[in-house]
């Protein structure tokens, strides 16, 4: 990984820190899990947000949103179902 994708990564995670106590006020949480090098994060929702019916739209209008209001360079955010 480059010295800017991972000053890059450390950003997204600061970011998803910033928003987590809005999750976690609803019962849910967000786990980082990567970055890939086309910039598109990977994460995991955890809690009531991991089987709500409305998480898409918490990942992409929430968290995707915050992400790339901050950094505009991220492409997406995508949720990791295992």
């Amino acid at each position: 990984m480059t010295a800017e994708n991972q000053e890059l990564e450390n950003k997204v995670k600061n970011v998803l820190e910033q928003i987590r106590p809005y999750l976690q006020a609803d019962g849910g949480d967000v786990e980082f899990i990567e970055m890939n090098d086309d910039k598109v994060v990977s994460v995991r929702l955890l809690g009531m947000c991991g089987n709500c019916p409305h998480s898409q739209m918490t990942l992409k209008h929430g968290i995707e949103a915050a992400v790339k209001k901050v950094l505009p360079e991220v492409a997406s955010v995508e949720s990791v179902i295992e």
